[in-house]
């Protein structure tokens, strides 16, 4: 399960910021997660509780803000939004698509103490 390993590291990153920005708790966490990032929403809840029991975010609310996936379709010359990575262009019905977002994964923003 990769999402323990991204929680992990979700961690150190809001503990290098309250460092930086001299916090020491953190009561919220807003996360985009794309369409397509490979992340299992519900895993990494699990995960998010687990590695932050003890820490500065422990009992923090995790918010997953889901971002759309988007393709640059080769037939119409355009970028459209995906429901699916195999999915046929929602515009003209191509199949020759380029994946080209909704494979990100980033901290929106925390809420600290």
């Amino acid at each position: 399960m990769h999402e323990m390993a991204v929680c992990e590291s979700l961690l150190s990153a809001m503990e290098e910021a309250a460092k930086a920005q001299n916090f020491s708790r953190v009561t919220r966490v807003r996360l985009a997660i794309g369409r397509f990032a490979g992340i299992e929403v519900e895993a990494l809840r699990f995960g998010f509780d687990v590695v932050t029991r003890g820490s500065l975010a422990d009992g923090a609310e995790l918010v997953v803000l889901e971002e759309e996936g988007t393709a640059w379709c080769f037939d119409c010359s355009d970028t459209v939004p995906l429901a699916h990575r195999l999915a046929p262009c929602p515009k003209c019905g191509g199949e020759r698509l380029l994946p080209n977002g909704g494979t990100e994964m980033k901290i929106k923003d925390l809420e600290v103490m």
